[in-house]
C-alpha cells in the first residue's frame, strides 16, 4: 500500500477536498501511512473535522510540537516547514506519493530531510472518478441551481422589448453583464456560485470560453455556458444551452440541428467500459461527414477557428475540468459512477456558433443526464 501526502487547503485543492469534505481554508497536511488517514490541522479546526464522525484521525499543530518552534523564534516562512517535517515524522511517513500541484518549496525540504516524494497525478485522479454520495447529491443541487439560473436568463431574453437594434428591459439596454448579475443570484438561493461563467452574444459565442460581454442585440445569438459551483460540497456542474432572439439564420439553424444530434449520438455511447476518445471520434465523424472540419480531419499543425475544434468533454466534480476526458486524449474507459460534461458545437468566426451541453452519470446500464432543460433555438 502507498502512502500519501498532501498540503494544502481545501478551499483550493480537489485532491484534499475530496478526503477531507469541509471548507478549510489555511493550509493542513493530510497524510495517509499504512491505511491510517491522518490530518494535521490548527485548533481553529479540529472541532469540525472531529465532527465528521469519519475514520479520519485529527491530530492539531500542537501534537506536531509547533509550541516549540514558536520559542525558537522562527519566521512564518521557517515554521511552516519545520511543522510539516514535524507532523510527517510524528505520523511514521517515510515515503508517499503527492499530487503534481503539491508544494515545491514543502517537497524540497522534506526531501532534504530524507523523505521521499513522488508525483502521481493519475492515482489522485483516479480516486474522485467514482463520485462518493456526498459528492453527488453535490452535484445534483448544482444542476438544479443550473437549471434555475438558465431559466432567469431565458425569461430574461424573453421580456426584453426590442429598440433600435437592442434588447430593452426596463428602460435599461439588456448585456451580459445585466444577465449574469441575475444568474448569480439565482445560483446563491440555490447553495451554490460562480466565480466565472459564460453569457455571451453574436461573434463571441464562436470564441471559446470568452465570458461575454456588452449589450445584446434584437437579431442576436446568446450562448449560456454556466457552472456553478455548490457550496456545501464544493461540487460543479456544467451545462450550455444557445439561443437565437427571434428567427434564427438557415446556418443557425444548421449548426443547432447538428450540435443536438451529435449531443444525442454522444449520450447513447455513453456507457461503462467505452473510451472517451471513441465517443469523440464519433462525434467527430459525424460533423465531418456534414462538410465540417475538426480535430481529427484537419492538417497537423492547422489550428483550427471554425467548424468543431474543441473536445467532446470531460470529467465534473471538485474540478469543472476533470478526468476522464472525451477528446483526443480521452483513453479512459468510463465507469460506472463517472460525471461526465458532453458538448458538441459548430462556430464561425466572425459569425458566432452553438453549443449544447449536458451533465450525465455513467451508470450500469448506460448513464442518467442530471441536467434538464429545452433545447429549444428561437426566443
Amino acid at each position: 500500500m502507498t502512502d500519501v501526502l498532501i498540503i494544502g487547503d481545501t478551499m483550493r485543492s480537489p485532491e484534499l477536498r475530496h478526503e477531507v469534505p469541509v471548507a478549510v481554508p489555511d493550509p493542513l497536511l493530510y497524510a495517509e501511512v499504512d491505511g491510517q488517514r491522518s490530518v494535521v490541522v490548527s485548533s481553529l479546526e479540529r472541532s469540525r473535522l472531529a465532527a465528521l464522525g469519519s475514520d479520519l484521525e485529527v491530530l492539531t499543530w500542537e501534537d506536531a510540537g509547533s509550541d516549540e518552534l514558536v520559542r525558537r523564534g522562527l519566521d512564518t516562512y521557517r515554521f511552516d516547514l519545520e511543522l510539516w517535517l514535524n507532523a510527517c515524522r510524528r505520523l511514521g511517513l517515510e515515503r508517499a506519493m503527492t499530487p503534481l500541484a503539491f508544494p515545491l518549496g514543502h517537497a524540497d525540504y522534506l526531501r532534504s530531510k530524507g523523505i521521499e516524494l513522488h508525483p502521481d497525478q493519475s492515482a489522485f485522479d483516479e480516486r474522485r472518478r467514482v463520485k462518493n454520495g456526498y459528492e453527488l447529491e453535490g452535484i445534483r443541487r448544482a444542476c438544479r441551481a443550473v437549471e434555475a439560473g438558465a431559466q432567469v436568463g431565458v425569461d430574461l431574453l424573453r421580456s426584453a422589448d426590442a429598440r433600435n437594434g437592442t434588447l430593452v428591459l426596463d428602460g435599461e439596454p439588456l448585456t451580459c453583464e445585466r444577465i449574469k448579475l441575475e444568474l448569480e443570484r439565482v445560483f446563491g438561493e440555490h447553495g451554490a456560485a460562480a466565480e466565472e461563467f459564460t453569457v455571451s452574444h453574436g461573434p463571441q459565442t464562436a470564441v471559446g470560453h470568452e465570458g461575454g460581454s456588452g449589450p445584446i442585440a434584437t437579431n442576436d445569438i446568446v450562448l449560456f455556458d454556466l457552472y456553478p459551483r455548490d457550496r456545501a460540497s464544493a461540487c460543479f456542474s456544467d451545462f450550455t444551452r444557445t439561443f437565437s432572439i427571434g428567427p434564427a439564420s438557415d446556418e443557425l439553424k444548421a449548426y443547432h440541428r447538428l450540435a443536438k444530434e451529435a449531443l444525442e449520438l454522444a449520450v447513447s455511447a455513453v456507457r461503462p467500459g467505452v473510451r472517451g476518445s471513441d465517443i469523440h471520434r464519433q462525434v467527430c465523424d459525424f460533423f465531418h461527414e456534414h462538410g465540417y472540419k475538426t480535430q481529427l480531419h484537419k492538417e497537423d499543425g492547422e489550428v483550427l477557428e471554425d467548424g468543431y475544434f474543441h473536445g467532446t468533454g470531460h470529467g465534473v466534480g471538485l474540478e469543472v475540468h476533470e478526468r476522464p476526458g472525451l477528446g483526443r486524449t480521452g483513453s479512459e474507459a468510463l465507469v460506472v459512477g463517472d460525471v461526465i460534461a458532453v458538448e458538441p458545437g459548430l462556430y464561425r468566426q466572425g459569425f458566432g456558433g452553438v453549443r449544447l451541453e449536458d451533465l450525465l452519470l455513467v451508470t450500469e446500464g448506460g448513464c442518467e443526464v442530471l441536467t434538464s432543460f429545452p433545447y429549444d433555438l428561437e426566443l
